[in-house]
This record gives C-alpha cells, structure tokens and sequence, in this order.
C-alpha cells in the first residue's frame, strides 16, 4: 500500500491571504542595443503576452554603441533616436521601461576602465555636471514625447551595482554624488517621475543610502538591490554549499524581509534575481531552476514590491553570445525563443489568481500553495532541494475541506520527464544549431501537458494524492460543479 510522505489539509472557506503579483512588475535583459533586434523584440513580446510582465530593465543605455552622448570633434552629440526605438516598441507591446542609469559615455568618463564584451564604462564621470545635463535632456525628452502621465510611470534606477569594483571604479560617495546629481536632473524635469537606487549586489548600501538621502533632503521613490543564492552560500561546486543547514532553503526570502525593514517604508524592487549568478550554469536550463523560482517567488509575497528575474532570454551577451542552443543561460527562453523548464514556471505562476487559502502541513523539501477563482481551485506543489542535498521522489496527500464536488482534475508537471526540451536537445545527439524542424519539436517538448488524475470527492472533503520527483513542479487544476 502506497504511504503518503507529506501531508497538507486546506479549508476551501477559510482564511484567504492576498497574492499580488510582484515578480510581474519587471523581467531583467541583456543591454539596450539588443532591445533594437527583431528577435529580442519578439521574444519579449511573447513574454509578456504570456507570463504578464510590465517592465524590462537592461544595461548600457548610456554606452557608447547606444549613441546617446558621443564625441564628434571634442564636441558633445545627444542622440536620443536608438532609446525612442526602444520605448517605442515597448509601449506598442504594452511594456514600460525600467531605466537603468547605465554606463558611462566616453566623452564624460574620468577613466578607460570596462566591464563586459560590449566595453561599458564604469568610472566615475569626470564632470557631474555634464552628468545632470545629460539625464536633464534625456528624461525631458521623453516627457515632450511621450507626456509625463506616460514617464511618471516609468522607474529610473541609477547604476547598476556600484558597491563591486567591476561595475563602479569610484567610492560610496561617488556614487551617492552621482545619486544626488541624478536625482535632481529628474525632479526638476518634473517631481512625478520616480527615481531610486542603490541598484547594489548582495542587498548592500541599503541603510547607508537611505541615511545619505535623508541627511540630504534628497527623494527617493524607491529602493533597489539584488541577489542570488550564490551570494549568501557561494559559487556553483563549492564545497560551502554542502556546509549549509536547511533553514538556507528561505535565504532570499530572509535578506529580502531585511531590505524591506532598512527600506523606511519605501517600496522595495529586486532588479536582479536568478537561481544562479553564473551566466553558464546548467541548472539555469532545467526543472531546479523552475521550482528555485516557484519557490522564492511564493516566499517574497507581501515583502517585495518588484521582482525582476535576470533575464528572459538567452540572447544575452556580456561575456559572449553563445550560440549553443543549451548552453546555461540566464534567460527562460533559449536564443531560438524555446521555453525553458523556468519559463513554464512563470507561466504556472501567471495563472494563480489575486489570493491564496491557508494551508496546514509541512515538509522537509515540499512546498504547497492553493489559489481559488470562482469554479476552479489550483494547487501548485514543489519538491526543491539546494544543490547536493537529500531530494527523493514524494508522495504527497493534499485533504481540501468544503471544496464542493470536483467534476475534472487535471495535473501539469515541470520536471526531468516533463516540460524539459533541454533532455530532447540531448538526444538529438546536442547538435550545435538547429533547424527549423527541430524548433518545432524543441518547443513541442517544452510544453505543458494538462494530464487527468483521481480525486476521492464528497462535498465536504475531498483527497488527492500525487507522486512530485526530485526538483519537480506539480500544478493541479480542480473544476468544482
């Protein structure tokens, strides 16, 4: 006889807890040149067609292959045309940018230092004052063309990471002056429009930012940061990652309720989060990256108020592009635009409704959450597990209490069998490129099977039980009469 491993009750008219979804608010990218590729556009477009998000933030808006600033004969050129290309095709999807304030043009740098393949700058500008023009003629651009009622609804973030070497040759303070001057230039543009930072790594600056601000009569709307896991435990294969006791499983819910406390009340965006800080780490293309995410996006309910997931497609270069179909990539869909076990994820998420039900029940690596919209009941289940620890398949009992007579249920899975076109590239033998063909059956492979299972029903209760292997997703779907 089958022995349920893990036991969860739920009372279908009880306590209802609110699920707004934050992870919607933004999907990270790349830089900004890619935004003007026809291929990025189109897989954004589907991204946020299916999965719902609102904003897309990116580096090098700035840089010189942007042609924002540039030196023409020791002479400043604005050219704000590349960046309305943007905008523009964002709107026309519905999208809104977050503007990162990012990297230094050449003509103002106080240095040559760079950062990634397309050689952004990171130092310091050698005139803060030209700094601010340039935002002033940027960000007042955009109000004369798209209207403030339409910019006051973007975010403008200044930098990205200045608490690490590679991305900032100055100091704290030459970043807080670098704030100070931004923010200025887009509060006399107009005092609507909605300006932030620190942008650290690591949840850093926080308090130290929040303090310099207030000293200074200085706005902030807003207070961004990011992390990852490897962060707080290390780097893919180190030996500290086994070292870990299990209470880690939560660690960026934890540093993130931290954030929010540091914050002073201010609303808090994630602008970089993934399962990995490794741009070719090969848990980015499968099932544990799917319940990672399930999983860390449930837990920053009601803590965070944006979190952007770094990024949503592998047409991504700050190292190189790879041409590798499944090569670890950051993104939830590969470069040929095929979903990832993590894009199934986010679309299972999309589909949750506004509120959760309480649950009762608990176990080690199992994680349940219950949604209800009108006639249909959801159940999302993970079974997740950091790196080298203890995961084995379980069987899971779920007892819903009033549900009502369920007349359908059907089960999806995200696992190593299922929602896993990464396994059909393997044996295709991993070829280097793909045909259109093969697309076809990638993408088939990626899909998301609605299967029937049982359910013991009565109106007062009724009884479920499903077997979640390791690193798998389960998502049930329940029609009630």
């Amino acid at each position: 006889m089958t022995v349920a491993n893990a036991y969860f009750k739920c009372d279908v008219t009880g306590t209802i807890l609110p699920f707004p979804h934050s992870w919607e608010h933004c999907v990270g990218s790349c830089h900004a040149t890619m935004a003007l590729r026809a291929d990025w556009q189109r897989q954004l477009t589907r991204c946020t067609r299916e999965l719902g998000f609102k904003h897309v933030r990116f580096h090098g808006l700035l840089s010189d292959d942007m042609g924002t600033l540039v030196d023409e004969n020791d002479q400043f050129v604005y050219s704000f045309f590349n960046t309305d290309q943007i905008c523009d095709f964002l709107l026309s999807i519905g999208m809104r940018p977050f503007m990162e304030l990012s990297f230094m043009p050449t003509i103002l740098s106080s240095g040559p230092d760079i950062v990634f393949h397309y050689k952004g700058n990171v130092t310091p500008p050698k005139d803060y004052d030209q700094w601010e023009v340039l935002i002033s003629k940027l960000v007042g651009h955009w109000v004369n063309r798209y209207g403030v009622e339409e910019v006051s609804q973007w975010f403008f973030e200044v930098w990205n990471e200045p608490n690490l070497d590679a991305f900032w040759k100055g100091t704290q303070d030459d970043y807080f002056k670098l704030y100070r001057h931004t923010a200025n230039a887009i509060k006399n543009t107009d005092k609507t429009l909605k300006v932030g930072g620190p942008a650290t790594a690591n949840n850093e600056w926080i308090s130290d930012f929040v303090a310099f601000c207030e000293k200074n009569e200085l706005p902030f709307d807003f207070i961004s940061t990011h992390h990852y896991p490897t962060d707080s435990f290390g780097k893919p294969g180190d030996d500290t990652i086994t070292q870990l006791s299990e209470s880690r499983r939560s660690v960026l819910r934890d540093e993130a309720q931290q954030v929010k406390e540091q914050a002073k009340g201010k609303p808090v965006y994630y602008t970089e989060w993934s399962s990995s800080s490794n741009p070719f780490d090969e848990l980015h293309d499968t099932s544990y990256a799917a319940a990672f995410i399930v999983k860390t996006v449930m837990e920053s309910t009601g803590i965070v108020d944006g979190y952007s997931y770094w990024t949503f497609s592998d047409i991504f270069e700050e190292n190189y592009f790879s041409s590798i179909p499944f090569h670890g990539g950051f993104g939830l869909l590969n470069i040929y635009g095929i979903p990832k076990p993590a894009y199934r994820a986010f679309e299972l998420l999309h589909r949750l409704g506004d509120s959760l039900l309480s649950m009762e029940g608990s176990q080690e690596n199992i994680d349940i959450w219950i949604s209800r919209k009108e006639k249909v009941i959801n159940i999302l289940i993970t079974n997740w597990a950091l790196p080298r620890h203890p995961v084995k398949t379980e069987m899971v009992k779920i007892q819903l209490a009033n549900a009502g007579i369920i007349k359908a249920a059907f089960v999806e899975r995200i696992d190593d069998s299922n929602a896993n076109p990464r396994k059909a590239w393997q044996d295709m033998g991993s070829p280097g490129s793909l045909t259109p063909m093969q697309v076809s059956a990638l993408e088939l492979a990626s899909s998301l099977i609605k299967e029937p299972i049982a359910v013991t029903s009565d109106p007062d209760r009724s009884n479920i039980e499903l077997t979640i292997p390791p690193q798998g997703i389960a998502f049930i779907t329940l029609e009630i009469e």
